[in-house]
């Protein structure tokens, strides 16, 4: 869909606009706004500029007779421009950059989805609250774009990514202008990947399809385990696991480098898979073979912010996707056996301290992706 087509609305954000102004529920529009992610559009040559800030963009909106600052809900994009980009605001961080009070803000100007509001101080005030009041924009929410791949491969790779997308409430089907916004995919691809440029970029989906950063030891340790109920014809009990995993570091790591690691590591996949049996995520005698979906998953959205980065163009980023899709089939025989193996790897290799509050964020995930109706992992077959 773009964005002179109105087919439906492209996310459920569009579709709380339209609601509100159709009943011309100002506060409505408010309270949708409070708790949206908005964007501003920007020359890149400006934005690649060291510490400089442009100033709001306006416009003349001629049948009105009134200068507009024109903002854009995160489904209302338009489709992906080498030398265009966009910032991500809110509507409290424009009520603080306002910069005069005759001028109106004008979202999705021009469209169905469309809120144009005075900005008076009072009436920035109300923004202010509006964004209190809302939260900012929500993580741990289901996103899809009604106008972005739905069906088919590329939506299929897309999902692969869907964890991450869905934790930090972004849209999960998009390959697009941007990922989260053009500063923050910069920034996210620097730091923790390391990326600075497309070489860089493309080094780096190689690294993670081939899952040489998931851990050489945890890997290894539920390779044992697979190797043993092969050898056994059924799964080995834990006492069985254990002896064979200190053994077999023993002779493949003569100076002890990995031992300890590789029991902490065992003593984790045990824990967790433990609590995923408790909680319904696996069968009493299920269990979790690889944690390939984590480098995967994660290589999806380097993907999302290189096009996001303009690192690579839409056609290298659906070749990569789906690169990583090839990989994650081999792996994987359904999306909850994908999905189980994200999340174990994001546990066990983030098991520090207090480790509830991380415990319950994946399995609100996990359950979001394989339970919601409108979940790819529910509309998208794994084969």
């Amino acid at each position: 869909m773009t964005t002179g087509s109105w087919a439906a609305p492209p996310t459920h954000t569009e579709q709380l606009l339209y609601e509100a102004g159709a009943h011309g529920d100002r506060a409505a529009v408010l309270d949708v706004l409070g708790r949206t992610r908005l964007y501003v559009l920007q020359a890149r040559v400006h934005a690649d500029a060291p510490g400089y800030v442009p100033p709001l963009p306006s416009q003349r909106d001629k049948t009105a007779r009134r200068t507009v600052v024109p903002v854009l809900t995160e489904g209302m994009l338009p489709p992906w421009h080498p030398d265009w980009v966009f910032q991500q605001t809110t509507l409290p961080r424009l009520a603080a950059a306002w910069q005069h009070e005759r001028w109106w803000l004008a979202v999705n100007p021009g469209t169905p989805y469309e809120a144009t509001l005075p900005a008076r101080a009072a009436d920035r005030r109300a923004w202010q609250e509006a964004g209190a009041r809302g939260g900012g924009p929500a993580r741990l929410r289901l996103l899809t774009h009604a106008g972005e791949h739905l069906h088919g491969p590329v939506a299929h790779a897309l999902a692969l990514g869907a964890h991450l997308a869905v934790l930090n409430g972004l849209v999960w089907n998009g390959l697009g202008a941007q990922y989260e916004d053009y500063p923050t995919d910069v920034a996210r691809l620097r730091s923790p990947w390391a990326v600075h440029h497309r070489a860089d970029f493309r080094e780096k989906v190689r690294t993670l399809i081939a899952t040489r950063l998931v851990g050489r030891v945890p890997e290894s340790v539920l390779g044992v385990r697979r190797s043993l109920t092969a050898r056994l014809g059924s799964a080995p009990t834990g006492e069985q696991w254990a002896t064979a995993v200190a053994a077999a570091f023993e002779r493949d790591d003569p100076y002890g480098e990995d031992r300890a690691e590789a029991a902490e590591f065992l003593r984790r996949i045990t824990h967790y898979e433990a609590r995923f049996r408790a909680d319904g995520l696996l069968p009493p005698d299920g269990r979790v073979d690889t944690l390939a979906a984590f480098d995967h998953g994660r290589a999806v959205n380097v993907v999302r912010l290189a096009l996001g980065a303009r690192y690579c163009d839409p056609r290298e980023a659906e070749e990569s996707v789906l690169r990583v899709l090839e990989a994650a089939r081999r792996a994987y025989g359904s999306w909850e056996e994908f999905s189980l193996g994200y999340v174990l790897a994001r546990l066990i290799h983030f098991d520090e301290g207090d480790a509830e509050p991380m415990y319950q964020e994946s399995l609100t995930l996990h359950r979001t992706l394989t339970r919601d109706a409108s979940s790819p992992y529910r509309n998208i077959p794994w084969s």
